[in-house]
């Protein structure tokens, strides 16, 4: 499932195939409360049709403006409005600020930018605000024409890590907008907590899998909408590939189907690792994969998974479950 930020992007990239102009706006910066949070994106094309949002629609109409003449100039503009007390209450908000747009051609980036993503490999594009040079960088490239300096290699390194764009200088001229994959749940066992917990991780961002070699169990009928793999647990996850933005839960109660899953998870980079089961089912577990040398590993297991909220209906542990999820992804990033 496409996120609303490839949407846009994909969008954008069809007008400039379709050989329109296309400009892309960017909220570089914002003081006080923004309807947008920075790095939000609103795609512009020659015929002023747009997509995607930099507010909650007080500037719109400004931006897009502006976007129609970067496209007919092929100037960059950097942009500064100030959002009332009235204007941010009609899109939710307590109180005004302001907000900074960089406004800029589409350019060949855009292809490029795509294609890491459905790669599923972080990904900035740093802007430098007072002259409009732009470079595509994953972790460690060559950073020309910009020639960084160790601080603001640094303050990008976290945010490659942090997931948050934002200018990498003090001046705020240096601007990267961070691109990181959506964070991903692979679900092993389409069993009932599976149901609700699907439909619920997809709705707080997460791309999610549901794992389970048993057809009868992992049916369309069961998982409407939702990405399946009837392939056996180890072998979906070396299709899928868990990397560091992934979250795996087993939940099947069955050794042969929950046991070589987690032994991938083990040996992968997954943020998060939970397993279903009773304290006891779970000692049973850790003897298990002990025996298969896993020892210093196991450790990374949220077992029984989940949250104690003192919940005991499917929906309630679901609930549990992705509020452990939450809880651990945010705070390896603030670590």
């Amino acid at each position: 499932m496409a996120s609303d930020l490839d949407d846009i992007l994909h969008q954008a990239q069809s007008w400039l195939q379709s050989g329109q102009g296309v400009a892309l706006a960017t909220v570089a910066r914002t003081w006080g409360s923004s309807p947008r949070p920075v790095g939000s994106h609103l795609a512009v094309n020659e015929s002023g049709a747009f997509v995607g949002s930099v507010s909650g629609g007080c500037i719109e109409g400004a931006v897009i403006q502006e976007a129609l003449k970067t496209i007919a100039d092929g100037q960059p503009r950097r942009l500064e409005f100030g959002v009332s007390d009235e204007q941010a209450w009609e899109v939710g908000l307590a109180c005004g600020g302001r907000v900074q747009v960089y406004v800029a051609r589409a350019a060949g980036f855009l292809a490029q930018l795509l294609a890491t993503r459905a790669n599923r490999r972080p990904v900035a594009l740093v802007t430098r605000l007072s002259d409009g040079t732009q470079v595509l960088l994953e972790p460690g490239a060559t950073r020309e024409p910009l020639a960084l300096s160790p601080v603001m290699e640094a303050e990008l390194g976290r945010r490659f890590v942090s997931g948050q764009s934002g200018a990498l200088d003090e001046d705020g001229d240096i601007f990267a907008r961070v691109y990181v994959p959506e964070p991903r749940l692979l679900i092993v066992g389409a069993v009932h907590i599976a149901q609700v917990l699907a439909p619920m991780a997809a709705m707080a961002g997460y791309e999610v899998t549901v794992i389970d070699p048993r057809r009868a169990f992992a049916s369309e009928e069961r998982f409407p909408g939702v990405a399946l793999s009837d392939a056996w647990p180890d072998e979906a996850m070396a299709q899928l590939g868990a990397d560091a933005r992934t979250a795996v839960v087993t939940l099947t109660h069955d050794p042969k189907l929950d046991d070589p899953a987690l032994v991938a998870a083990l040996a992968s980079p997954a943020f998060y690792i939970g397993a279903l089961g009773s304290r006891r089912t779970h000692e049973k577990r850790l003897a298990r994969l002990t025996e298969l040398g896993l020892a210093e590993q196991i450790g990374r297991i949220h077992a029984p998974v989940g949250l104690d909220l003192g919940g005991r209906y499917p929906s309630e542990i679901a609930v549990s479950i992705l509020a452990q999820i939450i809880q651990v992804r945010y705070q390896g990033a603030a670590g």
